[in-house]
This record gives C-alpha cells, sequence and structure tokens, in this order.
C-alpha cells in the first residue's frame, strides 16, 4: 500500500490498543485514561442512582456508564496522597474541582 509505514524502518516500536491504563516501561509512570460520565446528583452531591452492587471505595467497573472510583459517597477522587508524583488532568469536557493539603483550590 502507497505511503504505507514499513514498521522495521520507523520509529514507531509498537502499535497497541488503549483501555483504561496505558502500560509503559517505567513502573514509577503510570497513565490513566477515562471518559466519565455521571448519573444526576442529589442533595449530599451524591448519585441519585443505587450503589448496590458497587465495590464502594475501589469502584472501577463502569456499571451503568459511570465508577465511584475511590469515593464513598460523592463519585471520584477524595482525599488521597501524591508526595512526589506529578498530576496531570487533562479535562475536555466538564468540570474537575481539585484541592491539596495546602489549600490550594482550582476548578
Amino acid at each position: 500500500m502507497k505511503g504505507a509505514i514499513s514498521m522495521s524502518s520507523s520509529a514507531i516500536l509498537e502499535l497497541v490498543d488503549l483501555g483504561f491504563q496505558w502500560h509503559g516501561l517505567d513502573p514509577f509512570i503510570m497513565t490513566m485514561h477515562h471518559l466519565d460520565e455521571y448519573p444526576a446528583g442529589n442533595d449530599a452531591q451524591g448519585p441519585a442512582a443505587s450503589l448496590e452492587g458497587r465495590r464502594i471505595g475501589s469502584d472501577f467497573s463502569g456499571t451503568d456508564g459511570w465508577s465511584m472510583y475511590h469515593g464513598d459517597v460523592v463519585p471520584g477522587f477524595p482525599q488521597h496522597p501524591h508526595r512526589g508524583f506529578e498530576t496531570v488532568t487533562v479535562v475536555r469536557r466538564g468540570y474537575v474541582d481539585h484541592s491539596d493539603s495546602l489549600g490550594a483550590t482550582a476548578r
């Protein structure tokens, strides 16, 4: 096929399908991808949907199109340590609220 790249002459070493976690060579660098869709919320900022059958505190199931992740009331990632880590978050649609142990906050 004209214009096709030969793997033997390319800088591309391997092609893999990307999923939830993107595997790399360095065990200290983790890359994750997830597109989060959440149900409508209630007055406690939790989901107005049943949590039955979910592993609260470790829900990566994607049941009904969303996950609680590490949250037990509010879906997402509640307080957790990142000492020595650089976290980069790209939000293509919607919002992320973030706060750290020094009191910095952002939306």
